[in-house]
């Protein structure tokens, strides 16, 4: 379905003069603009323009086609490789779009985004990110396939499409890399390839400073397929070593594949090239000049495009329009054969779910101890059943996490020696590579057409948190199952057992946090964070407890983020507790305390301070009435969250410091999470805003 063969390649004399246009483009914008990073995009761009104009399938007409490859620029610096090439093969981009380069409001970001500028398919900056979405892409491919045309022939399905990422020394350099490419090779993903440049710059200087191994033999030793090609005669890249080598990586259906080339950055300005300093500053007008003189182009022009150039590279909208018609045909072809196949086709692409599904939400009996862990993995098998896009696993943690949705099918390659292995397997194992699992669930939900989630212990969402950052920043529907939420994970100690996580994960713009506090409110968070998917896309982690917790009847306020889960004797409360999680309980036991003595009390449970922020001020003041000061907040982790819920005249009992090894009960007990310490507290804000109101009046 590739319009090219390795007889039929051609590289014509506008071929050239549009590589070298991208050049001083590159040059020009970096130029204009003041800052940027313009070696790279100088020296990729042969490499660049083979991919989109004469490898990739890809339709500039409409980015979003689901039959297409998919394109990762990994080294995000270096975006103006990917905006040249967007602009030459007909997107949305426009010469003055590169003029604008890294100004306010431009559709060419100092870094691509995603969302933002059509045909860029992820937000890569830091380094490794990109590589391990790619990843994730490749994964989500073939489990898409799995998903609607099992059992076509290899390459004969509408559903199989290459994944492309250009990748850097840096991105190489990032551990996060290493992990990715690692399962990579392991899941023998051979729809992905990657283009290494290998072009011995960085900030520091030579490669040399910080980087000596031999690449090809370390993928060589994770299973991928590995190519090196030598340079032209004049050192720069040979587009026709490149093209042979990417459609061989193409066939190579097996493995990943990557192909190392020696580039030289900056090429080929007369002074600047094979200098740190082309990396990230800009070459000055003299070097420009140069530069344009060696390549045929005008000193004293900026943004030199030829007529005949545009017209040329524009062809790539009469290739894809001939792809994707190619593709609609195939895909009619399919529907008429697996009409059933193509009913779940839509709608998953609608973004839907199934008529019902709701049904096969587990209720769980009031009065049961559960730990809300326990209740996800009840939920995730339950929901296998109805939602088949629905899929994920964990960290080499899935025994604790809960997080395995079918025990007989496992998302593994053929070849692999379990029982279980099934290439479109439900359970992903991710192994202990937290990184690049939240980066891989980032590509996965970057392709689109299934539901993700992945687990851990809360504790090493540390480790996880670029990425995690990055599904906030492009507003991604992932799911982090993050368990043992607390000290009260008990004797494995302060390694383990999360203090601030809680509020530095609320702290991420666009990221929602979602604590409850028992087995029905872990139902109705999973069914919340589903329907949020398509409406209203944004990542969600759950934080889950390792004990039981007892459980109380389903309250569909639940999704709202924060509910009365038990109101005061009185009319107003005279005092509001507000909890989440494993300490709601402790909250419910302190009301009955206070109750008793005469104090009315109400106890809120917010699982989710985000989506309690989403409500209107009417809904929110009827939970936290604004007349009853007298409020105190439990979690068992640093207090930071919840001062703008108590206020000037509220206390929060927290957790200051770091956890001890011993006993959850003991814990709990030692740093003051019991029913006494909650009502002591409320007692004591009574006595302070009784005081206070008495002296104001």
């Amino acid at each position: 379905m590739n319009a090219h063969t390795p007889d039929s390649f051609e590289w014509t004399d506008l071929d050239r003069r549009a590589v070298d246009t991208a050049r001083v483009l590159a040059a020009d914008a970096v130029q204009k603009v003041g800052n940027g990073h313009p070696g790279t995009a100088m020296a990729l761009a042969p490499a660049a323009y083979t991919i989109f104009q004469k490898v990739m399938r890809h339709d500039p007409a409409d980015p979003e086609w689901t039959g297409r490859d998919r394109f990762v620029l990994s080294p995000g610096h270096t975006s103006l490789t990917l905006y040249t090439q967007l602009y030459l093969a007909g997107y949305e981009l426009e010469l003055d779009d590169l003029k604008a380069f890294r100004t306010h409001g431009s559709k060419t970001p100092g870094h691509p985004e995603y969302g933002h500028t059509a045909g860029v398919e992820t937000t890569t900056g830091p380094l490794g990110q990109g590589a391990a979405n790619a990843v994730g892409m490749a994964m989500a491919a073939r489990y898409e396939r799995g998903l609607f045309d099992p059992e076509a022939p290899e390459g004969e399905s509408p559903f199989d499409h290459t994944i492309w990422a250009i990748v850097s020394d840096g991105d190489l350099e990032e551990g996060i890399s290493a992990e990715a490419s690692s399962l990579a090779g392991h899941q023998k993903l051979g729809n992905l390839v990657f283009v290494y440049d290998d072009n011995h710059i960085s900030i520091e200087g030579d490669t040399a400073t910080a980087f000596s191994e031999d690449v090809l033999k370390r993928y060589e030793a994770y299973g991928w397929h590995t190519q090196r090609i030598e340079p032209a005669a004049d050192g720069d890249i040979d587009p026709h070593a490149l093209y042979t080598a990417l459609k061989a990586a193409q066939a190579e259906t097996g493995r990943p594949s990557i192909i190392a080339m020696r580039t030289i950055i900056a090429w080929p300005a007369p002074n600047a090239r094979n200098t740190e300093a082309a990396h990230g500053s800009a070459l000055g007008a003299d070097e420009i000049a140069a530069t344009k003189r060696v390549l045929g182009f005008d000193p004293e022009r900026s943004f030199e495009v030829a007529d005949e150039v545009v017209a040329h590279s524009r062809k790539a909208l009469d290739r894809g329009a001939e792809a994707h018609s190619a593709w609609d045909k195939q895909l009619d072809k399919w529907r008429g054969a697996q009409p059933e196949r193509a009913k779940l086709f839509d709608r998953i692409v609608a973004g839907q779910l199934p008529e019902g599904w709701e049904d096969a939400l587990p209720v769980f009996e009031a009065g049961s101890s559960v730990a809300t862990r326990a209740a996800s993995g009840k939920v995730l098998q339950a929901l296998g059943a109805v939602l088949p896009e629905l899929w994920g696993g964990s960290a080499d943690l899935a025994g604790s996490n809960n997080t395995t949705i079918d025990k007989t099918s496992s998302f593994l390659p053929e070849g692999n020696p379990l029982p279980e292995a099934d290439p479109y397997g439900r359970t992903i194992h991710f192994g202990i590579r937290e990184h690049s699992m939240a980066a891989e669930m980032n590509g996965i939900a970057l392709h689109g057409n299934t539901r993700v989630y992945g687990g851990t212990f809360l504790v090493f969402s540390d480790y996880m948190r670029n990425a995690v950052r990055l599904s906030a920043l492009m507003q991604l529907p992932v799911t982090y199952v993050w368990t043992h939420d607390s000290i009260g994970l008990g004797e494995d100690g302060p390694t383990h057992q999360p203090v601030e996580h809680l509020a530095s994960l609320r702290a991420i713009p666009g990221l929602n946090i979602v604590r409850p506090a028992d087995a029905n409110e872990t139902a109705i968070a999973w069914a919340e964070i589903l329907k949020r998917h398509a409406t209203d896309p944004a990542p969600h982690g759950l934080a889950l407890t390792r004990q039981g917790v007892p459980t109380y009847a389903p309250n569909s306020d639940a999704a709202r983020g924060g509910y009365v889960l038990k109101d005061s004797s009185t009319e107003t409360p005279d005092v509001v507790l507000i909890a989440t999680g494993s300490e709601v309980h402790l909250a419910v036991e302190a009301r009955e305390r206070l109750e008793a003595e005469g104090v009315g009390t109400r106890v809120v449970s917010m699982p989710s301070v985000e989506w309690f922020e989403e409500q209107s001020r009417e809904y929110r003041d009827s939970v936290l009435p604004p007349s009853v000061k007298a409020r105190v907040a439990v979690e068992a982790g640093i207090g930071l969250t919840w001062y703008r819920f108590v206020g000037d005249a509220g206390r929060i009992v927290s957790l200051e410091h770091f956890g001890a090894s011993a006993d959850a009960k003991i814990l709990f007990a030692e740093f003051g999470f019991t029913a006494e310490n909650i009502a002591a507290a409320a007692k004591a804000v009574l006595d302070s805003t009784t005081g206070l109101a008495a002296a104001r009046g």
